[in-house]
Parts: C-alpha cells; structure tokens; sequence
C-alpha cells in the first residue's frame, strides 16, 4: 500500500515585550523577546553558526527582506552594511538586535555591537512543512 506524504504545518509563538530602556541618556524602544538564543560570533555565513551561551534579546528593529535579498545577506554575514553601523551592542544580560526575517527563511538577530557587518548572530530556523510516508 502506497500512502500519499501529508503536510503538517507547526506555528511557534514567542512572546514580545515592549520595554523602554535609557542607554547614554536617550529612551530607546524595543521588544524583549519571550527566549533567550545562543549567538555566534562572526560567523562567516549561516553554516558557520558556532554559538555559545544564551542572551536576552532586544529586538530594535525589524528588517523585511525578499528571500533572494537574505540568502544573498545571510551567505555573506561579515560583508560591511551601512544600515548595520552603529547599532546593537550590551544591555544587562541581553543584546540590542536587529531582527532580519524573509518568507521560508530563518528569523537572524544581529548585534553589530557598533560595527557595520553581523559580529554577533542568533537564529530561529523554521522548518515550514514536514513530509511524512
């Protein structure tokens, strides 16, 4: 008997905080993510994700990419960015992210830590569907 592959689909929520935290005297916004993700350190692309310890993370901002743009971006993690320079950095037990999300593609937070390319990454891989015989 030949049994057709089924789809099943699984739908993970995290949980985002609003918090407003004072760093060098300016009010910054962000969303504290509910789980805390281990990060690597410069990785050169997503294959080279050695990560170590587990972090807060403070989402700063969100960045929307096609998934053309964030293969092209996550095969080139250490490639100078100006829409990276100057951001991320420490706070307490966390790190300032900027969250990086394309359809079909994993969820990468980065902490430039003041730099212009991903000296610090996390991700989130999704798997979107699961075939079963």
């Amino acid at each position: 008997m030949n049994i057709p592959p089924t789809r099943t689909q699984m739908t993970i929520t995290i949980e985002r905080t609003p918090r407003t935290f004072k760093v060098d005297g300016t009010d910054i916004q962000v969303e504290e993510l509910g789980i805390r993700l281990p990060f690597a350190r410069k990785p050169l692309d997503l294959r080279d994700m050695s990560v170590s310890g587990d972090y807060i993370v403070y989402v700063t901002e969100t960045r929307t990419m096609t998934p053309e743009e964030f293969d092209g971006f996550a095969a080139n993690l250490l490639t100078s960015r100006d829409w990276l320079a100057g951001k991320g950095g420490y706070l307490g037990q966390g790190r300032l992210c900027v969250e990086i999300h394309a359809p079909g593609r994993p969820y990468l937070y980065v902490d430039p830590s003041g730099s212009d390319f991903c000296r610090y990454v996390a991700a989130i891989f999704m798997c979107t569907d699961h075939h079963a015989t």
